[in-house]
């Protein structure tokens, strides 16, 4: 006669078997959609910056190059430029005046490379990519990852914005911080490109949000946040207020929902919602902008708020075009 006892001890084994069993069956294969590639070559990026950048990976197509060289060659166009106060050595600075910035890149392969809290350096993407290309590391980070530029022969930039030093002058008045929605197109270029044999890449560079606290990161360098690239699905970037990004992981999960079949648009307006959703418990108003290409080419582009655009440079045509938004 089985008492409870036994009973008890009996049905708790099976439990455990039922769970090994659960453990050591294979995974199911979770198959990407069979799209067939678009081999025409394109290059999205956010904001209206986006459109020099997208001349600069287009031009690197034409040299033969790869989606990943597409994507370096483009955000580097952004990083030079010396009216952009969000992007490279001109970005607004820190709280205490200094400039940091954030980069980060991916190819088709699926390796990543990043760097955070870089000081002094023109092309921080660049770095991210050496950063890929030659440790067996992701991400360097402050000192570490200035060292490691200057092993690789790049050389350190005295230069300093003087409008990004007059604004942090003016700002030291009030010393108030309060991330601003759709200033001076954001803090971010964020790029995705499709090469002539349908492999994709993506870069993300930033200098961040202005009169930040010293030391702060946000999600533009944190591969899966800022940036995420599936040669096999797809690819997503963004911008807005990163520790909003952060939270969500967003860049990935608008991959992942295009790997379950949602078309790009979809995915975009999805991964929205579900920042909104996680970051409810915040009381300022604040901005997210993401975009996104599938294989087969067909891209998407979602926001919270209005404001957002971004740049399509596909089937001969490289055009601004403004995202649709939650809130109206």
């Amino acid at each position: 006669m089985t008492n409870r006892r036994t009973f008890i001890r009996l049905a708790g084994l099976a439990g455990a078997g039922s769970l090994l069993h659960a453990c050591t069956r294979p995974p199911k294969e979770n198959k990407p959609l069979p799209l067939t590639p678009y081999r025409g070559g394109l290059a999205l990026s956010t904001w209206d910056a986006g459109i020099a950048a997208n001349e600069g990976a287009l031009e690197a197509l034409r040299s033969g190059g790869k989606a990943v060289d597409m994507a370096e060659a483009g955000v580097r166009i952004t990083e030079a430029d010396r009216t952009n106060l969000s992007v490279g050595l001109s970005g607004l600075p820190d709280r205490e005046g200094f400039t940091t910035l954030d980069a980060c890149i991916m190819d088709h392969l699926g390796r990543a490379g990043s760097v955070c809290f870089l000081e002094g350096f023109d092309h921080p993407v660049t770095v991210a990519r050496l950063v890929m290309e030659k440790t067996p590391h992701v991400m360097l980070v402050g000192e570490g990852a200035r060292r490691f530029a200057i092993s690789q022969g790049l050389v350190p930039s005295e230069y300093v914005s003087e409008d990004a030093r007059k604004a942090w002058m003016e700002w030291l008045v009030t010393s108030e911080y309060k991330p601003m929605i759709n200033v001076e197109n954001h803090d971010t270029i964020g790029m995705i490109t499709m090469d002539a044999d349908g492999d994709l890449g993506g870069s993300c560079t930033t200098s961040g949000l202005a009169f930040k606290m010293r030391g702060r990161v946000g999600d533009s360098p944190i591969i899966g946040s800022g940036l995420y690239v599936d040669n096999e699905v797809g690819a997503a970037t963004g911008t807005g207020l990163g520790e909003t990004v952060l939270r969500s992981c967003s860049s990935f999960l608008v991959v992942e929902l295009m790997r379950q079949g949602a078309h790009p648009q979809e995915a975009c307006e999805e991964a929205i919602r579900r920042v909104m959703r996680i970051n409810r418990f915040m009381q300022e108003e604040f901005q997210v902008g993401l975009i996104a290409v599938n294989k087969a080419g067909e891209t998407g582009a979602f926001a919270i708020r209005p404001g957002f655009t971004y740049a399509l440079a596909k089937d001969g045509k490289n055009e601004v075009l403004r995202s649709e938004s939650v809130i109206a």
